[in-house]
């Protein structure tokens, strides 16, 4: 399905989406069949992943999402506010922090530091896009990377143009 988005353009289609998830999810098996582990996700974004990575995993795991705002409806962030914090017990356990997009790094980096002050023993950031940019502000960078882009708006597979289209299963991109 093509979106209803002026300009819009295939970017990465569903064949290679599926193939960054299957090495995401190979890249995780050992952290969640050696220990104790919570895959959190960060909606809205991180709902796609969080599911389509679970999906593929054996064993056992918590699963929980947080909620952090940047956009909104726009098309540009802003500083990191919660309005939903993880509800699972962290302390002890292995984090795995999935999100949809890492551009600037704002919202991994604060989500990873609550979790490192709420006790995680360890947090594995994965993200399924990484923009190929040099304007990262945050000091971290994501762990696991399913796919990178180049610099541009992209939306689908959780990440959403106006609040649409994040349920699309390929990454399509336009024009700011």
């Amino acid at each position: 399905m093509s979106p209803d988005v002026p300009g819009a353009r295939l970017l990465v289609d569903r064949v290679a989406v599926d193939a960054a998830f299957d090495r995401l999810a190979q890249a995780l098996r050992p952290l969640v069949e050696s220990e104790p582990c919570v895959m959190l996700g960060v909606l809205l974004g991180g709902l796609m992943p969080l599911a389509r990575l679970a999906g593929q995993l054996p064993g056992d795991f918590v699963l929980d999402t947080c909620r952090v705002g940047r956009y909104g409806d726009a098309t540009r962030g802003g500083i990191p506010q919660w309005l939903a914090r993880p509800r699972a017990e962290l302390r002890d356990r292995h984090v795995l922090l999935v999100d949809d997009i890492y551009d600037e790094g704002l919202t991994l980096e604060f989500i990873a530091h609550h979790c490192r002050q709420a006790g995680a023993r360890q947090v594995t950031t994965v993200v399924l896009v990484r923009k190929r940019h040099s304007r990262a502000v945050a000091g971290i960078q994501p762990d696991l990377v399913g796919l990178e882009v180049g610099d541009e708006f992209v939306f689908g597979c959780g990440m959403d143009y106006r609040g649409h289209w994040r349920h699309l299963p390929e990454i399509w991109a336009v024009d700011g």
